[in-house]
């Protein structure tokens, strides 16, 4: 397993999907970078997703961890950060 502190963190989001939104805001606002995957404007994000059996946004990716939906206490834990 990778270590949550060091894994690469990729977001697939949609427009209009306040959840991503939080995420997006949390992740910032905790200093994580990531990388932001739009499922409705590419298409590869999609069947990327879809591969991985998620079919809802926001999906957050932290190493092998899926993490679908805004879980703050999930991603805290991940990704190892205080509060």
């Amino acid at each position: 397993m990778q270590d949550g502190a060091s894994a690469e963190v990729v977001v697939y989001t949609q427009p209009g999907c306040g959840p991503c939104a939080a995420v997006k805001e949390f992740l910032a606002s905790h200093g994580v970078d990531f990388v932001e995957r739009d499922i409705r404007q590419d298409p590869s994000a999609l069947a990327d997703l879809r591969r991985l059996g998620a079919l809802a946004t926001p999906t957050v990716i932290v190493g092998d961890q899926v993490i679908v939906g805004f879980d703050a206490e999930r991603l805290r834990e991940v990704l190892r950060l205080d509060g």
